[in-house]
Order: C-alpha cells, then structure tokens, then sequence
C-alpha cells in the first residue's frame, strides 16, 4: 500500500499547514432515520490509487452488494484528506456518505469537529462490541475523548527489513534486538569505497529517508505526547530525550549527518526499482508490511528477512513492539442514509472474512482480532512478522489530537533541526516544542 502511505505524510503536511478543516467546522447535519432495506445509494470516498488497490475496493464493495442487493455503492478513489473535509463541510447532495481516511492522527479533528459521525450508537443497535472485534491499540486511535467516530480499516505495522546475506557476511547471527545492538550491526554492515564514499551503510537513521519519520522510530520507546490535561509533555518524559541520543548516537557511529545526508540524497524513489534497500545501499530498514510484497516484486537479488525494530536498552523486555497506524472508515455526519452507510461501514471493518480478503489483496495487516488469528491470511513469515507486532500489547500508536497532525509536523521540523546538530541544548528546545504544539491545539479549539 505505498502510495496510501506517501498521502499520509502529505496529510500531515496539510494539517500543519492548516488546510486541514479544524475543530471549530460546522458540519452539514443529516439524517440516522433512513430505512436500510430501502433502495438507496451511497457515495464512498477512499484515497486507494493503484490499480490493485481499486479492485479490491470494488472487489470488496461487489460483495457487499451482493449481501445488500438493494444498497448501490458508488466509490471515488484517490481522494485526500483534505478535499474530503472540504466537501464534508460543504455537506450537500454531492458529499460522501461513507469516508476512509490513511491519516490516524487526524481523528481527532474528525470526532471533535463533528463531520464524522459517532459510531457507539449504530454499533449498538446492531450488537457490534468493539472491545471484541478490535485489538486495543488499533482501536484507541479512532476515537477521541469519548466519540468513536472512526473504526479501523485495515492496519500497517513497522519493523525492521534487513539483508540476510550481508548479516552473513559480517558474521551477524540475529537481527538486533536493543538499540546498542543496532548501533554495533550497522557499524559492521557500514562498507565504504577506496576514496572513503558509501557503498552501503548498515542503516540510514536520517529523518527523510522514505518511512524514517520520527514519530515511528519513536514508537520503540512507547512515548508521552501529551499529558490527562492534553498539554504536551515530551521535555518531562526522559524517553524523549533518550530516543533523541540514541539517533544522534547512530548517525555519529556511521560517520555523521553529513556524509550521510550526502549518501541519502543520492537514493532513488522509495517506489522504484532504485529504493535503497532494494539496491542494497542500506542493509537495514524500517519500513511497513506492504515492503515485503514490493521486494518480491521486484526481485531482489538478494536473501531478505523481517523482524520487529529494535528497543531501546532499558526496556529489552517488550522486543516485539512496533509502531502502528492504519486506514480509518467513518460516517459523514451529512448524509442522510446514514444507517444504510453503517452498513458499509460494519460489512467493511467487522466482516472477517472481507476483513481478510481485504488484507491478503492489498498485503495489509488486518484490524480484527478474528481476522488476525484467521487460518486463510496469508502464511508467509517475512508477513507474519508484521502480524506479531499487530498484536504485541507493547505497539503504540500515535494519539489524538484536535488540530490532527500539527503536532506530528511540530516534532518532525524539531527533529530535522536535532540531526543537523541545530538544537545545541536539547532540553531547552523540547520545552519550547511542548510551548509550540500547546499553543497550537490552544487556537484549534478557539
């Protein structure tokens, strides 16, 4: 699902930027009073693009005719977050009724602004006990502060791609399992030319490398965003100044930011033949489930693995943890056929068998505990692996927040300025990043 998760960080950018509708939108007002086994037809906007991704959407929404042969699904796809939330607040005729989002920590917005509709009452009415379906992770990032506006689509977990046959070559019997390991195998799979250039390094920690956003590697240290009374707390927890020390540590260890800013920049398109992995440019990767598929259809020449990303040293313990985010599906609080979009709602996020056809088409974690344990998802390790950090108690997800991803853009800027050796007193600057992102939810909710 690569080009889903390009859109997210174009999401993000959109929110940062403010293009996102805010918390203070006035959303149209529809109808939960429609009679489902009328004739009806229902819009669903989607941002799925690639031509596989499309057919199993229409796949999917074929079946789903099928079992409601008098509900019509007409579906749009390739469709931003923020183009949706226009025609959200516009409501009207030509609004969706049905809407998915790649963008998690958008959710916020969506429930406090009111454009997509609370789900508690239709699930209800129709016996679905979210706690039963959904794992717990998956689940706390499609509500927030009590509205569960959204429910999961479909997830993508992040761990660790690494070369099996340079591991070999360099007499490494395991991928890393804590942060100092990580250091000391990138260290010895980092391989130069005579004039002292990169040939490879072991593995790229720089923050604009394709999925390197901070926010996932930070993911490893189960971190606090924001405190019970929703003020940024990331200078009070030490994590946060550990998983700062701890990139800078691997950026020094292989030679400094900027030869290896220098060596990035020199990376072909994480989507092409030229991904740098693929190329064998780096050794070790942190990247999503949807990868594996990608190597494999583009024939790597070499031996490949999976794993979980490495923890920090101090908590060793909950290895297996990974970063989590996932589509979203929701009601538009506009539409007036909103208990016939339920139902394309609840056929497309509980249905395990859709569910698992869903995931096994697009090679994306699936996002209910029985389609996780489900005998026909597909068997191979180098996925299962992603399915194990699915369902580790330890993998986080980023929270909620009434002004979306602002505060994800904040901490990215921030991290561009720490690697690049800007921030000279790191304590210093996180406080004045707990300030920035405060005052922004501070005006959102204004």
């Amino acid at each position: 699902m690569p080009l889903s998760r390009m859109r997210t960080g174009l999401a993000v950018a959109l929110a940062g930027a403010g293009l996102v509708v805010s918390g203070c939108a006035n959303p149209s007002v529809g109808s939960d009073r429609d009679d489902p086994t009328k004739p009806v037809t229902l819009k669903f906007w989607h941002g799925w693009s690639q031509s596989g991704e499309v057919k199993a959407v229409d796949d999917s929404i074929a079946r789903f005719e099928k079992l409601h042969p008098n509900i019509t699904v007409k579906s749009v796809g390739n469709v931003s977050d923020a183009t949706m939330n226009q025609a959200l607040r516009a409501g009207g005729d030509d609004a969706p009724d049905v809407v998915s989002s790649f963008t998690t920590n958008n959710v916020g917005q969506y429930c406090s602004s009111g454009m997509w509709a609370d789900l508690d009452p239709f699930m209800k009415k129709t016996g679905v006990e979210k706690g039963k379906v959904f794992p717990k992770t998956l689940l706390d990032y499609t509500s927030y502060e009590g509205t569960q506006c959204a429910l999961p689509l479909l997830a993508d977990s992040f761990g660790l791609y690494y070369n099996k046959d340079a591991f070999k070559k360099a007499g490494i019997a395991r991928p890393p399992r804590t942060m100092s390991e990580l250091q000391r195998d990138a260290v010895k799979l980092t391989s130069r030319r005579k004039d002292g250039s990169y040939e490879r390094v072991g593995i790229m920690p720089n923050f604009r490398l394709y999925q390197n956003s901070p926010d996932r590697l930070f993911g490893q240290w189960g971190p606090t965003y924001f405190g019970k009374d929703g003020a940024a707390r990331l200078a009070e927890d030490p994590k946060t100044k550990d998983f700062f020390r701890t990139q800078r540590a691997l950026v020094s260890a292989q030679g400094g930011y900027r030869p290896l800013e220098k060596f990035r920049t020199a990376f072909g398109d994480e989507m092409s033949s030229q991904n740098a992995f693929l190329t064998q440019k780096v050794a070790m990767h942190m990247d999503g489930e949807w990868r594996g598929l990608m190597l494999k259809e583009g024939k790597a020449t070499f031996d490949w693995g999976t794993a979980p990303m490495p923890v920090p040293d101090d908590q060793a313990a909950k290895y297996g943890r990974g970063y989590l985010t996932g589509t979203v599906a929701g009601i538009a609080h506009s539409s007036t056929h909103q208990n016939a979009a339920w139902e394309l709602v609840k056929f497309l996020t509980v249905n395990t068998d859709q569910v698992v056809r869903f995931a096994n088409a697009i090679h994306n974690v699936p996002s209910t505990k029985t389609a996780l344990a489900s005998p026909k998802l597909d068997t191979d390790p180098t996925f299962r692996a992603f399915i194990d950090i699915a369902q580790n108690p330890h993998s986080t997800a980023l929270p909620p927040s009434v002004n979306g991803g602002q505060y994800v853009t904040a901490l990215q800027d921030f991290s561009y300025n720490v690697e690049a050796g800007k921030v000279p007193d790191l304590g210093k600057g996180l406080r004045a990043l707990d300030a920035q992102i405060d005052a922004d939810n501070l005006q959102s909710e204004n």
